[in-house]
């Protein structure tokens, strides 16, 4: 039996409604997502996907159609009830790290425990616990500016996880990150998905990188275009047919 953690129905976002220039950009998507799915968003630049995953994870709101996570349908709620049920259920990493730069790691990581009144002696062995997955635990007293981008990227997803998400957004997560950086964090979120079952929904532009998921979900002009499940395919074989989708897209856009 299937156990749906996001579904969107007939998701459509118009900007500048009833304005001489509205724009529809996204048309009526239906979409689900099952826990513990590895899903990567792709599509060409104005595609709809930043629009779709800021949608699907309550950083904005459609203007027609439902948002369910968890079976809780997001636009019913008023803003505190989605402040509380996004700290508790979304975890949110950025290709800037967005951490900031007065405080140490461990405020950083902390700061959603911080929000949420948690006591203190809990907030450290919290912080403690997934700075040592992150392998962190020894820089938690530096500054975002004293650390490399691999370790701000391991802060960031420290503070993602800290308040057991049931969902992980990432929007090109990688896109600051050296090739070895990268491949590190994508062994690391794919460990957290196949090892704790945290679903990770993941928007990127590189085939490389959407190799690791589970599933493909190609966006173009507003629509779910293609979807791709990578099944037994091992990851070459997966990567190669990414690369033909993204490929035959771009020939279709040069005709």
């Amino acid at each position: 039996m299937s156990n749906i953690i996001l579904e969107t129905r007939n998701l459509t976002k118009i900007y500048n409604l009833e304005q001489e220039n509205e724009f529809e950009a996204l048309h009526g998507i239906d979409f689900k997502a099952e826990a513990g799915e590895f899903i990567c968003v792709m599509g060409p630049s104005g595609s709809g996907k930043t629009t779709f995953i800021n949608n699907i994870s309550t950083v904005d709101f459609p203007t027609k159609g439902q948002v369910l996570i968890d079976g809780a349908e997001i636009r019913s709620m008023s803003a505190n009830e989605i402040g509380r049920f996004r700290s508790r259920n979304l975890g949110f990493v950025f290709q800037e790290f967005n951490l900031l730069n007065t405080h140490t790691l461990y405020e950083n990581i902390a700061m959603p425990l911080a929000l949420a009144r948690t006591g203190k002696q809990e907030m450290n062995r919290r912080v403690e616990a997934v700075a040592k997955k992150m392998k962190i635990e020894s820089i938690l007293h530096k500054y975002p500016r004293e650390c490399s981008g691999g370790q701000r990227q391991r802060g960031a997803i420290c503070r993602a996880l800290i308040m057991n998400p049931k969902i992980i957004i990432a929007d090109e997560p990688t896109g600051n990150l050296d090739r070895a950086n990268s491949n590190e964090f994508l062994e690391m979120i794919d460990g957290l998905n196949r090892e704790q079952k945290v679903t990770v929904i993941m928007v990127t532009h590189d085939p490389l990188v959407a190799s690791y998921s589970s599933r493909l979900v190609y966006i173009k002009d507003g629509v779910i275009e293609q979807s791709l499940d990578r099944g037994q395919m091992d990851r070459k074989e997966y990567f190669e047919k990414i690369t033909e989708i993204n490929a035959s897209e771009s020939r279709g856009f040069l005709r």
